[in-house]
Parts: structure tokens; sequence; C-alpha cells
């Protein structure tokens, strides 16, 4: 199923409120603007706020893309998409992408 390319700039979130980035982009391809994300680059998050051990097993700090695109890549690199699925370390929850650009789609 088509979806919206992921760029620097998308809103990306672990599922405790942490903010999500890319570690790096490929900046030579632009959306909007914005130079677009690839797997196997992870994210960086920052501000979760699911407890340390013993209370839990937090904070979420990096997270690792599982799926991406099958047709689109850049530099030989799946494209990350809208529908993309992720999981967070420590916690293994996933990363909720609630907002990117709305020009550019792939599957």
């Amino acid at each position: 199923m088509p979806g919206f390319l992921l760029h620097l700039n998308a809103m990306v979130n672990c599922a405790h409120g942490g903010v999500a980035t890319p570690m790096t982009t490929i900046p030579n391809v632009m959306v909007m603007g914005q130079p677009i994300s690839v797997m196997p680059v992870p994210y960086g998050i920052i501000g979760c706020t699911l407890p340390p051990p013993i209370a839990a097993n937090g904070p979420c700090v990096t997270a690792t893309w599982i799926t991406a695109s099958t047709r689109v890549s850049s530099y030989g690199n799946p494209v990350l998409l809208q529908d993309s699925q992720s999981i967070c370390a420590p916690s293994g929850t996933p990363l909720l992408i609630t907002a990117t650009q709305t020009c550019v789609f792939g599957m």
C-alpha cells in the first residue's frame, strides 16, 4: 500500500511521547524542502516518559525500522514511508508517525 515518504521534520514519537528523529538523512534527496529518511538508519529518541527499571524497562533511546518501501530506494537503501514499522529499544514498543509531508508517496 502506498504511503508518504518520511523526511527529517516528520512528526515521529515513541509510544510514551518521546520525540524521534533520524540519526542521518539523505541530504541529496528532498521532499518539501526536507531530506528523506531511509532504512537501516536508526532514529534517536529524546523525552521518553517510560520509567527505568524496576518500575518499567524504559526510557526509549533508539528505534530500528523493520519495514520500509519495497519499490523506492535512495542510494541503495529503501526509503521510509508513513506506514513503515519500527521497534524501540529497550521498551519494544513501536514508533508512531503522526504527521509527514503529503506530496510524495511510494510503495
